[in-house]
């Protein structure tokens, strides 16, 4: 197998490109540095095509390589045939692989190992030829009686025969790969109760489904089901169907031991393959399940990191609770913490006129524009107090709830304890809730992403597989925004490419030793920075205020000739800069490629100087809708069915997303009742953070279930 031409075609990437690409990988450059800089090179790919192609590239060099050690291994043995090596170079998956090795794979001790060592093999191979018309089975048999071995009689012999006719059978590539393919087509899937007691997999005591059609999360529902010992699940086939494959690759009609070797079929099949390939069936739909709730959970990670931060507000954070009181502190614009402590609006105390007043006193004397609520335990409560509390400020002072998961986490953490040593556990809850509403994506990257909750099923995933494609989501975020290299946690900063956790702590020290960073080429003088790791990291660091303006920009230091040539190519004062400045305008009557030229070096990367100087030290999350922000509420009692209210997309899964409407509760809009159009899945159409007007259709306060829809309600009014 051609590997670059394989990834060619699957990617639909020119060859040499792919070329580009794979020795970019293979040279240790990050995804995110390949992506944004090396544009030309890759065909101008994106981060997302570009893990992608990494990961198949992995597999696909994994596969050549168990090609290489099979082959050498049956070869070694004697048994390579060039019908086998073709089959062997011809494989496409590691399963197709693993199918054709395995019967020259050592086994461990099976009845098919025991009936040969009785030296019953001879009669099994005689059978399975099927060439004998005269005589009988039986009377064949009766040859191989052999009571120092253990054959005391023909039906001894015959039960051996069996046996190693029956792992014949099992270890037949071509059988297996026809009974996978029946069984994916026309297989059902079927779980039924172990136990009488209503649950949460009520749905699935008697439940059926096709193999081919049944979607990703019931599969990850049944299995949790099946781990928590609350259902039985399997796999079920016409019997007759799979039969006739076996009897299709082995019976031949017409001989004494047809029969037989029917029977050794029906023998291998239930207690052999059968039970091999439903494992192995259930794996792959696993498998596709969790890649595909891996991929849902990284859709609705990136959103809410790339959610546009409440700049220039100090913010009231209440972290609320019942017995122990709702902790609270503020925050600067900065993220400074100036005050923190403890009210008690709600249940048991209900000291709703102190914990009033004192909210009231905070907002005054620091000047609040906004407090951001967590959405956990006594979050309906919290959310009502702080609406009453606010009205008298005439609008001035708004309020979000927003998603605390992961911060008990972070406060419990060994970062937080260091970031906030003065602190107790609830009080950094307080103050990581104040920060995920001012700049989520600095909090957020705090946290072990499947901590954030927007996602199904994280805790059956792979951790590793899960950690690997969150932390590539996150990586990539990071690297799209930038990050201030003054300003930067340790935490933020070992995100960006090339940096590691090691060196992350040691800008962070060099930066508390020298004061802070005025150039990038200071970067260099960092322990353990070296030249390789400044390539990759230079470009998504930012410095505000510093001797030279490209630094606040994602221009590589690489290409600062190049942008300074542009720059003097239209008579532009680097000095001057600003977003008066157009140079996208002037450059496109100049002409493009003819610029590119000039500046020498590509188009793709002239485009993205050209879009850095225009805006320098923008922030490419404030071109996305803002959070919405608000400053009364709701309760599932004042809902009505024909309600059409604006909310806030907060989770995206595969048969629906559930929207946060004002109430304590998320309603959830199903697949059916997003579109009038038909779509294949929430995730074509919406994202985490979106600002969405849905109609009430359905409320269910015993329950706490709220059906939404967005059909025929006009989005853009």
């Amino acid at each position: 197998m051609d590997i670059k031409l394989t990834l060619c075609s699957e990617f639909s990437v020119r060859e040499e490109h792919m070329e580009n690409i794979i020795k970019l990988i293979d040279d240790g450059n990050t995804i995110p540095f390949i992506a944004r800089y090396r544009k030309e090179m890759t065909g101008s790919c994106d981060d997302q095509k570009l893990r992608e192609i990494a990961d198949r590239l992995q597999y696909l060099r994994n596969l050549e390589k168990k090609k290489e050690d099979y082959s050498n291994s049956i070869t070694e043995q004697g048994k390579m045939t060039d019908e086998l090596q073709e089959a062997i170079n011809k494989a496409e998956t590691l399963a197709e692989l693993e199918d054709l090795y395995r019967p020259y794979k050592q086994k461990r001790r099976t009845r098919a190992t025991v009936a040969k060592e009785k030296g019953l093999e001879p009669l099994a191979l005689i059978l399975l030829e099927q060439s004998l018309t005269e005589g009988s089975s039986e009377e064949l048999a009766k040859e191989y009686i052999d009571s120092e071995k253990g054959v005391e009689s023909a039906e001894d012999a015959l039960q051996g025969a069996n046996d190693i006719i029956a792992e014949i059978m099992s270890d037949s590539a071509d059988v297996r790969r026809d009974l996978k393919e029946l069984i994916t087509k026309k297989g059902i899937i079927r779980s039924t109760a172990k136990t009488e007691e209503d649950s949460v997999y009520s749905m699935y005591y008697d439940y059926s489904e096709a193999v081919s059609k049944i979607p990703s999360h019931r599969i990850l529902a049944i299995n949790r089901g099946e781990k928590e010992n609350i259902l039985s699940v399997g796999i079920e086939i016409e019997d007759f169907a799979a039969m006739s494959i076996f009897y299709k690759h082995f019976v031949k009609p017409g001989s004494i031991s047809t029969q037989f070797v029917k029977e050794a079929a029906l023998d291998s099949y239930s207690r052999l393959v059968f039970p091999s390939v439903e494992r192995e069936i259930r794996n792959d739909l696993t498998d596709k399940a969790d890649e595909q709730a891996i991929k849902m959970f990284g859709q609705n990670l990136k959103p809410l990191l790339m959610q546009p931060p409440i700049k220039g507000k100090t913010v009231l954070a209440v972290d609320p609770a019942y017995r122990t009181g709702c902790k609270i502190a503020v925050v600067d614009e900065n993220g400074k913490v100036l005050d923190t402590g403890v009210i008690y609006p709600t249940p048991p105390q209900n000291k709703v006129e102190e914990a009033a007043a004192k909210v009231k006193m905070l907002i005054k004397k620091f000047g609040v524009n906004c407090i951001s609520i967590g959405n956990g335990t006594a979050s309906k409560e919290a959310e009502i107090f702080v609406a009453d509390t606010i009205k008298e400020f005439g609008g001035k002072v708004t309020y979000m709830v927003v998603n605390e998961a992961g911060a008990s986490v972070y406060s419990a953490s060994k970062l937080g304890a260091q970031e906030f040593p003065e602190f107790d556990v609830s009080l950094r809850s307080a103050v990581s809730i104040a920060r995920r509403l001012q700049d989520p994506l600095a909090e957020l990257v705090k946290i072990d992403p499947k901590s954030i909750g927007v996602g199904q099923y994280q805790h059956d995933l792979p951790a590793a597989r899960l950690e690997e494609s969150l932390s590539g989501v996150v990586e990539d975020c990071v690297n799209s925004v930038g990050v201030d290299l003054n300003t930067a946690s340790p935490s933020l900063l070992k995100y960006v490419a090339g940096i590691t956790s090691a060196t992350a702590k040691n800008i962070v020290l060099f930066r508390e030793e020298n004061g802070a960073f005025t150039s990038r080429a200071q970067l260099k003088k960092v322990k353990g920075l070296g030249p390789k790791a400044f390539e990759q990291c230079a470009g998504f660091l930012r410095i505000p205020g510093g001797k030279e303006i490209l630094d606040n920009t994602g221009v590589h230091p690489e290409s600062y000739a190049a942008a300074k040539k542009l720059m003097k190519l239209f008579d532009i004062n680097e000095k001057k800069l600003t977003e008066t400045t157009d140079i996208e305008k002037l450059t496109q009557s100049y002409g493009i490629a003819k610029a590119a030229d000039e500046c020498e070096t590509g188009i793709p990367t002239l485009e993205d100087i050209v879009a850095e100087l225009k805006k320098p030290g923008r922030d490419i999350r404030d071109a996305l809708p803002q959070p919405m922000l608000r400053s009364d509420v709701l309760s599932m009692e004042d809902l009505k069915e024909g309600m059409v209210l604006k909310g806030t997309v907060r989770n995206v899964i595969d048969f629906g997303v559930f929207v946060d409407i004002g109430v304590h509760q998320d309603g959830l809009v199903h697949i059916s009742r997003i579109t009038s159009r038909y779509i294949k899945h929430p995730g074509d159409v919406l994202k985490v953070g979106d600002i969405v007007k849905v109609e009430v259709i359905g409320v269910d306060v015993k329950k706490k279930r709220i059906s939404l829809s967005m059909k025929d309600v006009p989005q853009n009014d």
